[in-house]
């Protein structure tokens, strides 16, 4: 074909022509409700049935962010963390991360609609000077400030298992006691045992068991959360302009 008889073609059929590559067409604001639509039907309508109704928007949610199916069997909903964090976001409890990717990741419009800040302090100099004076990880002192700033919040961990251990043992010491602890460290030493750990602690907790987790996945679980919360502010809202109409009649 020439070059002008191209110019007539989208992106999507010149690509075709020159790679043999088919591209379905998709407007933009489909894409997203599309792709949980995909996932939805692959879990099926048994397994949707069968989950928890309040946790199932964090699964899906963290299954579109990672296209891994096995976070189905492996994410973990402990003593009590979907009311916990409903009202941690609710009450505008802030939000650490233990790397700069989760805390860029988290959706700050929908955070800041309840007055959350996000914070990270693995990049502050006095993080980094006192981890290297102790030969310890930023991560685990990135938890020490944390608990001294906010000794009440949302901790994400997406990356260090340190950040996780650090965190049970000022919890155990009681020098922390976050609201809600989300574990979604990701690697292959000490990751597992820094989840089933945290467990132990009896607070609240979303955590990805086993190796897999990661600071988009930590992001991902804040941003379902912080939606959830925003449709509860709403449902809350209607239901007493629902009774004080009622009142009036």
């Amino acid at each position: 074909m020439k070059m002008d008889e191209q110019k007539g073609l989208d992106w999507r059929e010149q690509l075709e022509m020159e790679t043999g590559i088919h591209f379905r067409t998709v407007n933009p604001e489909e894409i997203e409700k599309e792709s949980f639509l995909t996932i939805k039907k692959e879990l099926g309508e048994a397994f949707l049935a069968s989950y928890p109704k309040e946790q199932l928007p964090v699964l899906l949610r963290v299954i579109h962010t990672t296209a891994d199916f096995s976070y189905r069997d492996s994410l973990v909903f402990a003593n009590g963390a979907m009311e916990a964090a409903n009202q941690a976001i609710q009450r505008g409890l802030p939000i650490i991360t233990d790397t700069t990717m989760a805390a860029s990741g988290i959706n700050k419009g929908a955070a800041s609609a309840f007055g959350v800040s996000v914070h990270c302090f693995v990049g502050d100099e006095d993080v980094r000077e006192e981890a290297k004076r102790r030969g310890v990880t930023r991560s685990a002192v990135s938890a020490e400030k944390a608990a001294r700033l906010y000794p009440e919040c949302i901790y994400a961990v997406g990356n260090a298992p340190t950040a996780l251990i650090r965190l049970y043992e000022l919890i155990r010491e009681g020098r922390f006691r976050p609201a809600l602890i989300i574990g979604m460290p990701v690697g292959f030493v000490n990751v597992a045992e820094a989840k089933e750990l945290i467990l132990k602690t009896g607070l609240p907790v979303i955590a990805a068991m086993g190796r897999k987790g990661g600071s988009n996945t930590a992001a991902a679980v804040c941003n379902a959360l912080l939606r959830i919360a925003g449709e509860n502010r709403i449902a809350g809202e209607n239901r007493i302009a629902g009774e004080k109409q009622k009142k009036e009649e």
